[in-house]
């Protein structure tokens, strides 16, 4: 975890402790007592300054009544700007397609990239788990598609539907570049 997740993991959880700890009516002392931890330590951890352990947060969230990640999670209430270069791109076959990661935050069970593929570019996908779905839409240029074994030939709009679990890549056969989106949906683990 680098600095700047850290310092947003803080100001999650001091945003969320105290709109959780105003909205069921308690003062810092009363939730203090209920979480069974000093008042100081809830003043402290309100201002973003505190870095508590497991058994603070678990206390905290006890005294609260509701699940931890309830505490870390980013408050839906506030709107979080992330800049395109705090998001993560990794450059792959040979400098020749870049992939950006459109979800800073984890959502459980989804991923979606951004893909660029230059000229000649060709991205090959890693088969994920069984029953994994995966939507691939063109935005720009063209985008060959291969899954499967099978081939389909994506235009700006375009949409492909296709089992993840599968081999797959994406090819540019053009001469400008082209760039697509990747929708991953997850099989849960059972």
């Amino acid at each position: 975890m680098d600095v700047k997740e850290k310092e947003r993991a803080g100001r999650n959880l001091a945003i969320n402790l105290k709109y959780l700890r105003t909205q069921s009516g308690l003062t810092q002392a009363q939730l203090a007592t209920r979480s069974d931890i000093p008042r100081s330590t809830v003043a402290t951890l309100e201002t973003g300054a505190g870095n508590p352990t497991l058994s603070v947060l678990t206390s905290l969230a006890a005294g609260l009544q509701i699940r931890i990640d309830e505490l870390l999670s980013t408050p839906r209430a506030h709107l979080v700007h992330f800049p395109k270069d705090s998001l993560k791109e990794m450059t792959r076959a040979k400098g020749r397609v870049q992939v950006r990661k459109l979800l800073p935050e984890p959502v459980p069970g989804m991923e979606i990239d951004r893909i660029c593929l230059q000229p000649s570019g060709k991205l090959v996908g890693v088969p994920h788990r069984p029953g994994t779905r995966e939507y691939l839409t063109c935005e720009a240029g063209q985008i060959t598609l291969w899954a499967a074994g099978e081939q389909v030939i994506l235009h700006p709009g375009d949409v492909a539907a296709f089992q993840g679990d599968q081999r797959h890549s994406y090819v540019n056969q053009g001469s400008e570049p082209c760039i697509g989106f990747s929708v991953v949906t997850f099989a849960p683990i059972r």
